[in-house]
């Protein structure tokens, strides 16, 4: 589509929508209750989409007391098993911001869940470690979907609540890893006692569902959505903003100048300390709360699906400080409130592993998962605002950071061959978190500044220009 014909799609429906826009047709209200086409509709395929996603994942974690005892798995064969899990998402969440700039984040995010269903399903046919480890690290790639998920929320809606829309949105997808923590043992129990079969066949099972649900959820998506808040912009993203010159749009250009743009990296970096720790911690509790404490395989499913059902309110939390520090201080608001959130989650994390008795332990888990995940949602409400033209890039490098972050976590600290107990693993991930957190600092603005630095008086260039081309 040409911009002239942009141009007048613009005008013809700039009135037609149930809710607040800007000039360029993005909401500027945010109504999570709400259906209406296409910013909520959008919003709604968008986390229910990912929401599967996070569930085919974490579908696997909560019945590894069984399957360990099953395959005959050692803490090393879960450990890298675990690594494999986050492995596939690192290249796959690098592609996938590329791939929603060139393609949309419609077509992106269903013909990812739809190449990925089939490889939960395979759980069926595992029968030794190397197939389980293969197993979960296919199904890890659909946690790319996450970007799509963030870059589509990024084209609807407007800086205003920008920070609120992605958060609500990650945060309800998220909370399909604690969903999985608590619903898998009770399906694996239900067909064990219906079908009267061995806990063999019971688990085997019950990845049925997941599979389906993910295949469902990416026929929504390829049925319903709409990449742009004009209809008729499902064609590639590139070409529709007329503000971009045909010389500047170019895919390679677009790609180079994310990769150059030394803030993606350092939000890449921050994310893998807080999304990359949550998802550590998705696959380490439910085992962790069984060996230490003695429980029953639905107590400690039931405990760990308290840290991931959090993100319903907590990220959603974060990404509303975020709009509301950014409102009052601008980015430097949001900077300092991110280093702030995420400190905080560290000393936390720290705390839950030196904690010894049961319920000091949920209660401090409880509060670590909130400031976790909040720091996921502060994280991407700076983002959005890091480079409008590579947006997809910026979001798949820091996207793909949370998966970096949560291999190397997995690897050094919980792949069964560190020697360490769980429990100080997890302390020592904590230390990590507050480390980690400190570039933030670096982090600079020209036109609003950074934590430390006012903005600068003397720009080289226009500030459009240098928002667009950064």
């Amino acid at each position: 589509m040409e911009a002239h014909q942009f141009e007048k799609l613009h005008h013809q429906q700039y009135h037609s929508f149930s809710i607040p826009v800007d000039s360029n047709g993005k909401a500027t209200q945010f109504k999570p209750f709400s259906a209406s086409s296409p910013h909520m509709l959008a919003f709604h395929l968008a986390w229910f989409s990912l929401f599967s996603c996070f569930f085919s994942t974490f579908s696997i974690p909560p019945l590894l007391p069984v399957i360990r005892a099953d395959l005959h798995l050692s803490a090393s064969d879960v450990g890298i098993a675990g690594i494999a899990s986050f492995t596939g998402a690192i290249l796959s969440r690098l592609a996938m911001g590329p791939a929603c700039d060139l393609f949309g984040p419609r077509v992106a995010s269903a013909a990812l869940s739809l190449l990925t269903a089939p490889a939960i399903l395979a759980a069926l046919l595992v029968s030794s470690a190397r197939g389980f480890v293969v197993v979960r690290f296919l199904v890890g790639f659909s946690l790319a979907n996450f970007v799509s998920n963030q870059f589509w929320m990024s084209s609807m809606f407007s800086g205003q609540v920008v920070g609120l829309a992605t958060a609500v949105s990650a945060g309800w997808a998220n909370a399909g890893s604690g969903l999985a923590q608590l619903i898998m043992p009770l399906i694996y129990s239900s067909l064990g006692t219906a079908l009267h079969s061995s806990s063999s066949t019971a688990w085997r099972l019950s990845f049925v569902f997941p599979a389906l649900f993910q295949a469902l959820t990416a026929i929504l998506v390829l049925a319903f959505g709409q990449d742009r808040p004009y209809s008729g912009s499902n064609a590639n993203p590139i070409k529709l903003n007329s503000s971009f010159s045909s010389k500047d749009t170019k895919f390679l250009s677009v790609l180079l100048h994310g990769l150059k743009n030394y803030r993606g990296w350092i939000l890449g970096l921050t994310y893998g300390y807080c999304f990359g720790v949550e998802l550590t911690t998705n696959n380490i509790l439910a085992q962790y709360f069984y060996d230490r404490f003695g429980l029953s395989l639905r107590t400690a499913g039931l405990i760990a699906a308290c840290f991931g059902a959090g993100n319903i309110i907590s990220r959603p939390a974060g990404g509303a400080v975020s709009d509301e520090l950014g409102r009052r201080f601008g980015m430097r608001g949001r900077l300092w409130g991110l280093w702030a959130v995420q400190t905080a989650a560290g000393l936390l994390c720290l705390l839950l592993g030196r904690v010894s008795s049961l319920w000091g332990s949920i209660v401090v888990m409880c509060c670590f998962s909130f400031f976790v995940q909040a720091a996921s949602g502060l994280t991407f409400g700076v983002v959005p605002f890091v480079s409008k033209r590579s947006l997809g890039v910026i979001s798949g490098m820091t996207g793909s950071g949370g998966t970096i972050g949560a291999v190397v976590t997995q690897l050094l600290l919980f792949s069964g061959s560190s020697g360490l107990s769980k429990q100080t693993s997890i302390s020592l991930m904590g230390l990590v978190m507050i480390v980690c957190t400190l570039p933030i600092t670096l982090i600079y603005f020209p036109e609003s500044g950074g934590m430390f630095c006012r903005p600068s008086e003397h720009l080289d260039s226009g500030l459009e220009e240098y928002y667009l081309l950064s």
